[in-house]
């Protein structure tokens, strides 16, 4: 909540307020906010360089507040007035999850939708919005990168390497800064202003400094999953981060509207450049000229890129390709390794993608012949996309609790009613019944798998829920082939990569919202990103013994669809990799 607004005499008109603002795991971090005489109902919020704080861009949200809009910037936890370790947030991630929180609490809290903000970023906090915008897809209208940090120069050979090596032995560990107030102005009162500011951390955590480089390469990759209009402001004499990084990340943008100004005698920070006014009124310029224009909207057949990588993944590879021959080998090895490792075995046996091989990965327990067996498995299950798995799955665990909660505290007279068409052994949907009282939630649990279907009715019984039915249903059954009443959550996780057709998601969603009860919610999950898609689909098999070969999502595609078929996004989570996704919707 914000604090009582007070007036800048040198800046006549413009309001400055103070508030928290509480994150993803509890802490309360600090924000301003700065209104202007003549509000036009649309904000825009501030996400600042990476060692600074809020109150370090009253330049720029002054002006923005005078063209009508109302700003906002908060302290990113380890910096200026938030709490913390200084420098130090939960890994990148963290930190992408506390800007999704932040922008969602100034929507909650002023009535402006979502269509109504604009983000400016500048450096890491560039990165920070961008990587939100990719990973959770927000519909905000557009978004101003100043700097930003794609690729920060370490200068020191083999740098990223030694990092890593330093947080195997020291997690918590930090690094000094090494750029100095002379490497990001020429202006010498901003320089001074940045060297005295106690408020400065020069600390950065090790491990955000290597989710920073990770995540920054990812959406380089993948900049095709940002769409909304993007305007990037660069310096050309910049001796922090690689411009070339910046290119490479612009170009791949699919945004129908985006530019790229450069500045060539500018150093890193541009927004406290000599001549700062010039890419401060380039970013209100652009913003204005985007508010002026309807907002653009997502449509579910618009990612031709993810359609083809599908395509080129079920074609075999040239007989000439080194690829080729490397995936034959490592196939080869498998059953090696299976008879060693109880989880490559149960995945040769029963599918990788199995409800039971899910399990297994969920259960995170090395099991094999000997020592060398329970090494093998240790390393099949650290694999990153089994722990994106687990990672999905506590996602999951907790929007399901909440999401069951909110319908107990609406309809408190009858039982909470469940629906899975996919359910596999229904792990995560009994660790949600265990949190709340017998008798409030029933469940029908479907799945096509009867080894899955058994395994969860051994579950069901051992752990002495009632209300759990499980069923052999086809997914993608029409509304016909479900026997179930209407129900007030629905559940789908894990199944869409699978299915490479748009037309076979969209029926299936059109399906959960027949069944879904006006108001009831869906959750579902998605994948927008995984970098072992290829190894995966070239080595192993599903659950029909055929090549295990996922069709990603991003996340714009994913709600288009959800959105056609009724559907209303309200919040979206993502792992710490960026490969998965969970999103809760609700039905119009």
């Amino acid at each position: 909540m914000l604090n009582s607004i007070s007036y800048n005499p040198n800046s006549p008109g413009i309001g400055q307020s103070e508030g928290f603002f509480e994150t993803w795991d509890g802490h309360e971090l600090f924000y301003r906010a700065w209104t202007g005489p003549a509000a036009n109902g649309k904000a825009v919020v501030v996400f600042h360089r990476g060692h600074e704080h809020s109150s370090r861009y009253g330049e720029l949200a002054e002006s923005l507040a005078l063209a009508g809009y109302s700003v906002f910037a908060w302290d990113a936890r380890g910096h200026g007035h938030s709490p913390g370790r200084r420098g130090h947030a939960p890994g990148f991630a963290g930190l992408v999850r506390d800007a999704d929180r932040f922008v969602r609490h100034i929507s909650t809290e002023t009535g402006i939708s979502l269509r109504d903000i604009a983000v400016v970023g500048n450096s890491v906090g560039s990165v920070v919005a961008a990587t939100w915008v990719h990973d959770y897809a927000p519909p905000i209208r557009a978004m101003v990168l100043g700097s930003p940090a794609l690729h920060v120069r370490l200068y020191i050979p083999f740098a990223i390497p030694l990092l890593k090596l330093l947080l195997k032995i020291k997690p918590d560990a930090t690094i000094k800064s090494y750029v100095k107030a002379g490497l990001l102005t020429h202006d010498r009162k901003e320089a001074e202003a940045y060297r005295t500011d106690p408020l400065i951390t020069r600390d950065i955590s090790v491990e955000v400094l290597i989710g920073l480089r990770e995540a920054a390469d990812r959406i380089t990759t993948d900049a095709g999953g940002i769409r909304c209009p993007v305007l990037m402001l660069a310096a050309g004499r910049d001796l922090v981060v690689d411009t070339d990084a910046q290119r490479r990340f612009f170009n791949a943008l699919a945004s129908p509207v985006k530019s790229l100004v450069r500045y060539p005698e500018f150093y890193h920070d541009i927004f406290h450049e000599t001549d700062r006014r010039r890419p401060i009124e380039e970013a209100r310029s652009f913003i204005d000229e985007v508010f002026a224009d309807p907002p653009l909207h997502a449509h579910a057949n618009d990612d031709a890129e993810t359609h083809d990588e599908f395509r080129r993944l079920l074609a075999p590879l040239p007989l000439t390709s080194p690829r080729r021959w490397s995936f034959g080998a490592f196939r080869l090895g498998l059953p090696i390794a299976g008879l060693l490792s109880k989880g490559v075995g149960l995945g040769l046996r029963t599918g990788f993608d199995s409800g039971c091989t899910l399990d297994y990965v969920y259960e995170n327990k090395a099991q094999g012949r000997g020592p060398l067996g329970r090494m093998i498995d240790r390393v099949y299950l650290d694999a990153v996309g089994w722990r994106g798995i687990r990672e999905r799955k506590a996602i999951l665990d907790d929007v399901l609790r909440r999401a069951i909660e909110t319908r107990r505290q609406q309809y408190p007279d009858r039982p909470v009613r469940l629906y899975d068409p996919a359910a596999g052994a229904g792990r995560y949907i009994f660790d949600a019944l265990r949190a709340v009282p017998d008798g409030t939630v029933e469940a029908d649990l479907c799945d096509s798998d009867l080894n899955s279907i058994y395994a969860g009715r051994n579950q069901a019984a051992a752990s002495h829920l009632t209300g759990v039915r499980f069923m052999q249903r086809d997914a993608f059954a029409g509304r016909e082939g479900v026997a179930v009443d209407p129900v007030d959550i629905a559940i789908v996780s894990g199944l869409y990569e699978l299915i490479p057709d748009n037309d076979l998601v969209s029926r299936s969603l059109s399906m959960l919202a027949k069944i879904v009860r006006p108001g009831g919610l869906l959750i579902y999950s998605n994948q927008p990103w995984h970098p072992q898609l290829e190894t995966i689909a070239r080595t192993l098999v599903n659950r029909n013994g055929e090549r295990w070969i996922m069709r990603r999502r991003r996340q714009t595609e994913m709600d288009a669809l959800v959105s056609a078929a009724n559907f209303d996004k309200l919040a979206t989570e993502s792992d710490q990799f960026g490969i998965f996704n969970v999103s809760l919707a609700q039905r119009r």
